[in-house]
């Protein structure tokens, strides 16, 4: 009864065909996969991003009929993806899931003049309105649900990796496993998930250490939920040694995209308690400082007057002279070029 999960790009600057060398923002080193409209779930297509193999996603909510719907999926890892869904039609429509992963559901907008939702373990709901309502599948429950739609629904889906989840939070479950939850709300998960899907929307997605941010925090909220340690308040900074090691790493590699593991793995801190703690030392996050001393290397190499504004944007990462202009406009409020007569 239920077809294959199909995809079609709602905001295609973000995500590009397999196979293509994209500019996603300014970047042109990674790569984020666009599943192809009509694709069978057991075809397999592989994509380069961050220097690894990323499938095409296996577990996704099935949607029936497929084609009462708009739908985009987003993979930056293959362990964590998101699925982006506007319904375009009034008729009656049904969503089914049970995989191995978790899935967040976040209802964005939507009322329902009838329908159902089911989660394995709970009691099943007919509310109505489902508007910045919250739903949480573990991995292997079943989750249902059905609507005719009053309001069109517009719906976010986030699936992760248990292992993954639970390895990007500080807050420890034990042996108590994550509980389902059906149309709940928690303001701080709400604002998570609207975050991350709006830096998917915004074609934010070039920025792996924006993106991972997001996804950890996201990931912290959601164990919050099921732990029974109440959060750590936040303490003291980096500390000396962590805070020149990766500043050190994020000057060396000034114009390559920098994975948040990566950062974290060099201070020794889970990437949830490094954001905070790099932050709370820099005054900016990881993305945004990276960003930053990007464009004062830009500044030096254009101040030197030996290289065009072309040449300085594709030594530092940017595959085309208008996305470097943007970037550098945000952050000094003048282009590349208004700059370097400046210098003159």
């Amino acid at each position: 009864m239920f077809s294959s999960p199909t995809s079609l790009d709602l905001a295609s600057r973000s995500c590009a065909p397999s196979g293509a060398n994209p500019e996603l923002n300014g970047c042109r080193v990674q790569k984020f996969s666009q599943f192809p409209i009509g694709v069978n779930r057991a075809e397999r297509h592989r994509v380069d991003m961050r220097g690894r193999d990323v499938r095409t996603p296996q577990s996704l909510v099935n949607i029936a009929p497929s084609e009462g719907v708009e739908r985009r999926t987003v993979a930056w890892s293959e362990s964590m993806y998101a699925d982006l869904v506007q319904s375009t039609d009034h008729g009656r429509v049904e969503f089914r899931f049970r995989a191995p992963v978790h899935l967040l559901v976040a209802y964005e907008r939507g009322t329902r003049r009838e329908g159902q939702s089911v989660v394995d373990g709970l009691p099943r709901s007919s509310l109505r309105d489902l508007t910045r309502k919250l739903t949480f599948v573990p991995a292997g429950h079943q989750f249902t649900e059905w609507h005719e739609p009053r309001i069109l629904p517009r719906i976010s889906y986030f699936y992760f990796d248990p292992a993954v989840l639970a390895a990007r939070s500080e807050l420890a479950l034990g042996a108590t496993s994550l509980a389902p939850r059906l149309l709940f709300e928690d303001a701080a998960l709400w604002d998570s998930a609207l975050k991350l899907k709006g830096a998917i929307e915004a074609g934010k997605c070039d920025n792996p250490l924006y993106v991972d941010a997001l996804a950890v925090i996201l990931a912290h909220e959601i164990t919050r939920l099921n732990s029974a340690t109440p959060e750590p308040p936040i303490r003291g900074g980096l500390a000396g040694w962590q805070q020149r090691n990766v500043t050190a790493y994020i000057e060396e590699h000034v114009a390559d995209q920098i994975q948040l593991s990566t950062l974290a793995g060099i201070a020794r801190l889970s990437p949830y308690h490094f954001c905070r703690a790099f932050k709370r030392s820099i005054g900016l996050p990881p993305h945004r400082y990276h960003s930053t001393r990007r464009i004062e290397r830009a500044k030096g190499m254009l101040a030197k007057g030996s290289m065009s504004v072309t040449e300085v944007g594709f030594a530092l990462g940017f595959a085309q002279t208008s996305s470097f202009t943007a970037a550098f406009r945000r952050v000094t409020g003048i282009t590349p070029t208004e700059y370097q007569r400046t210098q003159e």
